[in-house]
């Protein structure tokens, strides 16, 4: 559950319990909580949860979904009540498509897996002349580099792959004019480097692009001292790169800073267009989109050869629109396609959790990541004992190969905000398209997945089940089906709520990201046999039915009519209709409210069934107040109060179905206890006091209603059994006699 605790709900008729969250993280050591619930987990784990509300449960939706599937804002979120967009969330259709893939065939270089330098051999001058003509750097870092290899012969930079530094090591070599310039293999031994510069070698530069080291085979100051003596005896010079991952003792390191993508991108253009044109092309605003994505300088060569062709007319804008997506593609299958000696498992399965978790706390992103790590390895070896290094990791190394920055930044919890380390991808479509590749791309992952999903929904942190939700999401998108019934179909049918719940959101998500026939889905299974997929999906038309109010209105009614003539169980009765009307509750408070409020009272006095759910609902929205909060403005009440402001709403629907609870002996106990907790608000709130006296003469049209009323404020009691409040008295003076 998240910051506030959930308020004590009154029971009419057709109103279920409340809850508080449940709690308790189930160790990821024991074995899976399988989809049909291991006996072990069976009644007596389900009867130990405790259900969260479907307000608190919406609650951590919202805080906890990820930025690509925003779930509204925890100030704002509520609809027409407290001004949320009514979609509810942020870039459905953008997000799907990125989901879905780039549409557009672009048959210009797009930069995949480079091949190492693995071969030496001699760099043409025609080459360094070439890369001369693009090179873009900071010339006062240029300057000090040189005089440094200039005295001490070697260098050595460090600096994540891809960003400039064997170009940096070759125009470093030129501009001392050593030449010809000569490359090493990079699985030379560092013990053996000296012995590469031989008397019949002609070469005076030599470039060791990303050498290769162990924690066994170290690069040590005696290996460079050898390596200087020996290129001082042939005036000649040795640059080095290395990678963040780099084993090195007592060796003075430059860290190689790349230059700005703007900067090397103009550069490039100008070897292929005029001035004139170069300006015109860094002015469109997909290249300025492309360039804010923090794409790789070897991805700006080749996005700087497309807009070329696009200036002479040979490629599309649409081309040009979709290679920053195209780049992203390739940027990840290339993660999944390198071997363990470039890319270790246990990094392919950090980036997968920071697929899920991107935006979240670091450390349990890390954490996670591991437990991922240890079911692939049982995947690509059962027989072999999974087994998880305890140190030796770099956050800034891991974060540096996924493209990814760490940031401050505060999370929500049952305690309140908490500030914590977070990480992300720079490119916030990378969890996106990483998600899809590994379920399209990979399905020999698709146990370890399947495996690591469903601890996360057994999980007793919101924010991890929410996002095994919301990567469950993005997978149903890309493939529909086999998310059913591999993942969300199993959670729904669960004895345990946890993982019932992770379904609700999943669907809720899949939908918001427009995933096709997750209404389709609702309307089967909350017409179904099997009660609890009749929970999920009523859970589910509470969250997505603000897009189809009159649909979703019409399948709660006709599910709580079907409950009212097939059960004779009035504790199972009222238990059941109490999810119903917390779905009805939050359609109330959603962007649609005025929809559904007119559909309430439309249907009101249909017949018994539909009459105790509308009343329920009703009234369990009356609970609700800005921000959680005990004295926070009741958000109904507000809504009312801007109404009459904004239209004179006398007639409005609200004092209908408050009249309506108040007159219902079902609903008239849990409705004065409302009322009685709105005045007690309004103690404290002169805003509160206001709209409860301008709502007070609406309902009463009777005499019965007025000494309801007044019988109310003159008798209750203050807070903690205290006297009653003024406030009491001068609402009292509100009623109209009748």
């Amino acid at each position: 559950m998240n910051s506030q605790a959930e308020p004590e709900k009154p029971r009419p008729a057709a109103t279920g319990g409340s809850g508080g969250a449940d709690s308790g993280t189930p160790d990821p050591r024991q074995g899976e909580p399988a989809a049909d619930d291991a006996q072990q987990t069976g009644e007596a784990g389900e009867e130990r949860e405790q259900p969260q509300t479907a307000w608190s449960a919406r609650r951590d939706l919202i805080d906890h979904s990820p930025r690509t599937m925003r779930v509204g804002d925890r100030s704002r979120f509520g609809g027409s009540l407290v001004g949320a967009d009514q979609h509810g969330v942020s870039g459905g259709r953008v997000t799907g498509d990125v989901i879905m893939g780039s549409k557009t065939e672009i048959h210009y270089a797009i930069p995949g897996t480079a091949a190492p330098a693995s071969a030496s051999g001699e760099v043409p001058r025609i080459t360094l002349d070439r890369l001369a003509g693009t090179f873009v750097a900071d010339e006062e870092v240029m300057a000090g580099l040189l005089d440094r290899l200039r005295r001490d012969r070697v260098l050595v930079l460090s600096g994540a792959r891809f960003t400039g530094r064997r170009t940096a090591a070759l125009m470093l070599l030129r501009r001392l004019d050593a030449a010809p310039v000569r490359t090493l293999v990079r699985d030379t031994s560092p013990s053996s480097l000296a012995e590469q510069f031989t008397a019949e070698d002609q070469a005076r530069g030599f470039v060791l692009c990303d050498l290769a080291t162990r924690r066994d085979r170290p690069l040590r100051e005696p290996h460079l001292l050898a390596a200087k003596d020996r290129l001082a005896e042939r005036n000649a010079y040795l640059v080095v790169t290395v990678g963040p991952s780099a084993v090195l003792e007592d060796v003075p390191v430059v860290e190689w800073r790349p230059p700005t993508t703007a900067d090397v991108l103009a550069a490039h253009l100008r070897t292929r267009t005029d001035e004139e044109t170069t300006a015109k092309l860094l002015g469109l605003p997909d290249v300025a989109e492309f360039l804010d994505r923090g794409h790789q300088l070897r991805e700006l060569t080749s996005f700087a050869q497309l807009l070329g062709a696009y200036a002479a007319g040979q490629v599309t804008e649409d081309a040009v629109a979709q290679f920053s997506l195209v780049s992203l593609e390739n940027q990840v299958q290339e993660w999944f396609e390198e071997d363990e000696s470039t890319i270790h498992l246990r990094d392919k399965a950090f980036l997968v959790a920071l697929a899920a978790f991107d935006g979240g706390p670091y450390a349990l992103t890390a954490e996670l990541s591991d437990l991922l790590y240890r079911f692939l390895q049982e995947t690509e070896n059962p027989a072999r004992v999974a087994e998880v290094p305890v140190f030796g990791t770099h956050v800034g190394k891991r974060l540096q190969l996924a493209r990814a920055e760490r940031f401050e930044d505060d999370e929500h919890t049952e305690w309140g905000p908490v500030t914590q380390q977070k990480a992300r991808f720079l490119d916030e479509r990378a969890s996106l398209v990483l998600l899809r590749e590994l379920w399209t791309g990979h399905p020999s992952a698709r146990p370890a997945l399947i495996n690591w999903l469903r601890h996360l929904a057994d999980d007793g942190r919101p924010l991890v089940r929410t996002r095994a939700a919301s990567t469950v999401a993005v997978l149903a998108r890309t493939d529909l089906p086999s998310a059913m019934a591999l993942v969300i179909e199993p959670w729904a049918i669960s004895k345990r709520f946890r993982q019932r719940l992770v379904a609700v959101n999943a669907l809720t998500l899949a939908h918001l990201i427009d995933t096709p026939n997750i209404p389709r889905i609702l309307d089967a299974w909350c017409e179904g046999d099997d009660a609890r997929l009749r929970w999920v999906a009523v859970r589910s038309y509470g969250l997505i039915g603000p897009e189809r109010p009159e649909q979703a209105l019409a399948a709660l009614r006709k599910a709580v009519r079907r409950l009212y003539d097939d059960l004779d169980d009035r504790e199972d009765l009222d238990g059941v209709a109490g999810e119903l009307a917390e779905a009805v509750e939050l359609l109330l408070l959603s962007p649609a409210s005025e929809q559904v409020l007119a559909e309430l009272r439309r249907h009101l006095d249909d017949d018994r069934a539909v009459h105790d759910l509308t009343l329920a609902g009703f009234v369990n929205s009356c609970l609700r107040k800005e921000g959680d909060e005990r004295h926070g403005t009741p958000l109904v009440l507000a809504w009312y109060a801007r109404a009459v402001a904004e239209a004179g709403a006398a007639s409005h629907g609200i004092p209908y179905l408050w009249r309506a609870a108040l007159a219902d002996p079902r609903a008239t106990r849990p409705a004065l206890e409302v009322l009685r907790g709105w005045v007690l608000v309004a103690q404290h709130s002169t805003v509160t006091e206001w709209a409860l006296a301008a709502l007070l003469p609406a309902l009463v049209t009777t005499p019965a209603e007025h000494q309801r009323l007044s019988h109310l404020l003159r008798t209750m009691s203050g807070e903690d059994g205290n006297p009653p409040p003024q406030v009491a008295a001068r609402l009292l003076t509100t009623l109209p006699n009748r």
